[in-house]
């Protein structure tokens, strides 16, 4: 698990385009991921929780909404950083999620 202090140095490294490559998930990515799985967790127990008669106008929906939302926003910001570390890396993140392979970590980032 990468802490906050690990986080906030790898998002400072990228702004400034030095952040090292990883050959799994970089520390953003992680983070994202922790992130995405609450939010869709949020979303599906809201959910359900409108589809109970008693709880359907107790302001569920509201949070539902809230919750849908940003799960929409973060996997924005997901494929945009998937964009964006294929192109500071110069390779295929989407090609190495379908077939599983991915240069050596050892290899030059270009």
């Amino acid at each position: 698990m990468v802490g906050p202090a690990k986080l906030a140095a790898y998002l400072g490294l990228m702004v400034r385009a030095r952040e090292p490559r990883y050959v799994g998930h970089n520390p953003a990515g992680g983070a994202m991921i922790v992130v995405l799985l609450l939010l869709l967790a949020g979303v599906c127990a809201t959910g359900l929780l409108l589809d109970t008669p008693r709880l359907r106008d107790s302001g569920f929906k509201e949070v539902h909404d809230l919750l849908t939302d940003a799960t929409v926003a973060c996997i924005v910001l997901h494929v945009a950083g998937v964009a964006y570390a294929s192109w500071r890396h110069r390779e295929n993140l989407v090609l190495s999620m379908i077939s599983g392979r991915k240069r050596s970590p050892h290899s030059s980032s270009g």
